[in-house]
């Protein structure tokens, strides 16, 4: 983007930004704090929060005295009823759909299996009807919907609106996904990569509220990245930063995809995960366990899910294997820890329901003994509170964020 001037009218919805910012960033917030937080004026901030009670989008939430003693001042809080927003994450084996208050806070999520035409229309066709079934079993009428986020995976051409031939997705070569879906919801459409969108989602309502940099890992069907750097959603050039997946990890690792050998996706995204614990179920003795008795009766049974839950039961097997796959992504954390600098890492996704701690532990272990900055501060690693719905919440934050959060390049932008 070329630098570029902006105008007042600009800088006033910038401002407006910023102090609502403030007010969903906390839990309860007065008029002064939110002056003395963003070196706004008070007489800024008390027109600003006027016009946001007028609109509802904002309430008063009764008085709190001030520790010190003196007047009581007023505490502001985010309207979570004034509106809704509609998150689509769209998996190439499943589609979610969630619809969020304004605090980010799922009303209903509902799944449904991805149809399996290389037809996008069809898909696309799923896709309204199902976001059509969530607002009806939610009971929100559209008119209180701010519009719909849709997480799909990359690379996306963000300025077109387009999902560029996804890897795992064959035959969708630069469909204009974003255009066919307002069309069949009449809804506007924000579309953005679903480890971006998930990194959004916990900006907004998750474990990197309030924290200036992170970077987030998501696991689904492959392995994403997202990046938060003062606030803002940073996107690169492309506009598709956050390839965390495609860090080559071993140089004379299996050929990926991409063109790269050894990368991350290609070791820990669950085909690669099932295929390691199957291969050492079947050149060891049956022990006993219920893992290695499910995969004599039947190997197709021991599937990603199967291989999740038996680790966190502590089967052997499945427990090395998670194990050594969360070396990896280890690795690559210090890597962007490295590069980056930022404050905290957040691992999330459904690619990891129920071993999230095995994931989180070695990442801290790393983040705690090997980046250059470790004597300066130690970066924390934490596992997403939105868990499995990272990414379709996330998508429903890309609306709450793209329409209420300050953004740098909406200002600096002609």
């Amino acid at each position: 983007m070329r630098q570029a001037g902006t105008n007042l009218p600009k800088v006033g919805r910038y401002n407006r930004a910023v102090v609502l910012d403030q007010i969903q960033l906390a839990d309860g917030v007065s008029r002064v704090e939110i002056a003395q937080q963003t070196g706004l004026t008070p007489q800024t901030v008390s027109g600003i929060v006027r016009r946001l009670l007028d609109e509802g989008i904002v309430r008063e939430d009764g008085a709190s005295r001030v520790a010190s003693g003196g007047k009581p001042r007023t505490t502001l809080r985010l309207n979570a009823d004034a509106g809704n927003a509609v998150g689509l994450h769209f998996d190439p084996i499943e589609l979610t759909c969630s619809v969020v208050d304004l605090q980010g806070r799922p009303l209903l999520v509902k799944k449904r299996p991805t149809p399996p035409s290389v037809d996008p229309s069809h898909v696309v066709a799923a896709m309204a009807e199902l976001v059509a079934e969530v607002l009806d079993e939610a009971d929100v009428p559209r008119d209180k919907v701010l519009g719909l986020g849709l997480a799909a995976p990359g690379p996306i051409d963000q300025e077109l609106g387009m999902i560029v031939t996804p890897p795992q997705l064959a035959h969708w070569n630069r469909v204009p996904l974003q255009r066919m879906l307002s069309v069949a919801t009449r809804l506007p459409v924000t579309l953005d990569n679903d480890a971006t969108a998930a990194a959004v989602g916990e900006r907004w309502s998750g474990a990197g509220k309030g924290v200036a940099n992170f970077a987030y890992f998501f696991f689904g069907t492959g392995i994403g990245g997202g990046l938060i750097l003062n606030h803002q959603v940073y996107r690169g050039g492309s506009l598709n930063a956050g390839e965390f997946g495609h860090s080559p990890v071993l140089p004379d690792g299996p050929e990926c995809y991409c063109g790269n050998r050894g990368c991350l996706e290609r070791l820990v995204n669950p085909s690669a995960i099932v295929a390691e614990v199957s291969r050492r179920l079947a050149r060891r003795p049956q022990d006993g366990s219920e893992l290695s008795q499910a995969f004599d009766r039947d190997p197709a049974s021991v599937d990603h899910a199967a291989i999740r839950l038996a680790a966190a039961a502590g089967d052997p097997v499945a427990v090395a294997v998670i194990d050594e796959a969360a070396e990896h992504v280890a690795s690559v954390a210090v890597n962007v820890v490295n590069f980056i600098d930022v404050d905290l890492i957040v691992l999330g996704g459904h690619g990891i329901q129920h071993v999230e701690s095995r994931y989180v532990d070695a990442v801290a272990s790393a983040l705690a003994t090997r980046p250059l900055s470790r004597s300066v501060r130690v970066v924390e690693a934490k596992a997403s509170p939105l868990g499995a719905d990272a990414a379709v919440v996330g998508g429903a934050a890309l609306v709450l964020h793209s329409t209420f959060s300050p953004q740098l390049s909406a200002l600096l932008a002609e």
